[in-house]
């Protein structure tokens, strides 16, 4: 049995299905169901899946103090250890990338595999714009500038030019009613984490999926994942920053390609 974390579980956490474990890292300003809610069920169909949602979000109360990527990191793996799962892969989506970083950077004897999609070792000029921006229409409490501010930077541009103005309408009225209360302390993390001294020392299968559309973050923020990472695949698909919705079967055939070879 590997070791356990000595941190008390505190945030919503999902469980779902069965065979080698799974963890779910989400996305700032969303939710697990948010991020992942299009392709849980075809997850859970072959793992073990258990999400935690970050504070503000889902059914965990807001935070009171700034959030750092050590707290969401150690958060889920004490979903772990409360659902006795020893070893994992970690789906880590946008923010949820550095999170599984350091995740596997603290406990790389449990960690068998990491998918990091759309994510970054830290921001670039366009990401801490991007997140300013996004964390003061959060904090401001327009939810209908913020929705469309998300689907303007979040959609790739075939996904978004697609939409008739019916669509697009009913599509922000439900990110609009969707968004997570602590949408802005989660951008304002991730306009100052930093995860770039873990990379190299990572040991574990890697997969990072670039989202080539990406207006948040750039693929020369997957790539530089890709190359500083001991051995690390990558691989990209044609989407903006929402490949679970974009394109959840090529997202979802990468992403269990990978697993499978690696699974616990």
């Amino acid at each position: 049995m590997s070791p356990r974390n000595l941190i008390a579980p505190t945030f919503a956490r999902t469980r779902l299905g069965s065979g080698p474990g799974l963890l779910l890292a989400h996305g700032a300003g969303s939710s697990l169901a948010g991020t992942y809610g299009p392709v849980l069920d075809a997850l859970a169909a072959r793992h073990t899946v258990v999400g935690i949602d970050y504070p503000g979000s889902g059914d965990t109360p807001r935070s009171t103090t700034p959030l750092t990527v050590d707290d969401l990191a150690d958060q889920l793996i004490a979903a772990a250890d409360a659902e006795d799962i020893d070893s994992f892969a970690i789906s880590g989506y946008s923010l949820g990338g550095p999170v599984a970083i350091r995740a596997a950077t603290r406990h790389p004897q449990r960690v068998t595999a990491l998918v990091l999609t759309a994510a970054f070792p830290r921001r670039d000029n366009r990401l801490a714009l991007a997140s300013s921006v996004w964390s003061k229409i959060a904090a401001s409490g327009d939810r209908e500038l913020l929705a469309e501010y998300q689907l303007m930077m979040a959609l790739g541009t075939q996904a978004l030019e697609a939409m008739p103005a019916e669509q697009l309408a009913q599509t922000l009225g439900y990110v609009a009613a969707g968004a997570a209360d602590g949408s802005a302390e989660q951008t304002d993390l991730v306009g100052h984490l930093d995860v770039r001294d873990d990379l190299a020392g990572l040991s574990v299968p890697t997969l990072v999926i670039s989202t080539t559309d990406d207006r948040l973050t750039s693929p020369a923020l997957h790539r530089h994942l890709a190359d500083t990472i001991p051995g690390a695949h990558l691989a990209d698909i044609a989407t903006g920053h929402l490949p679970m919705l974009e394109a959840a079967d090529a997202w979802l055939q990468l992403t269990t390609d990978f697993l499978d070879k690696h699974h616990a």
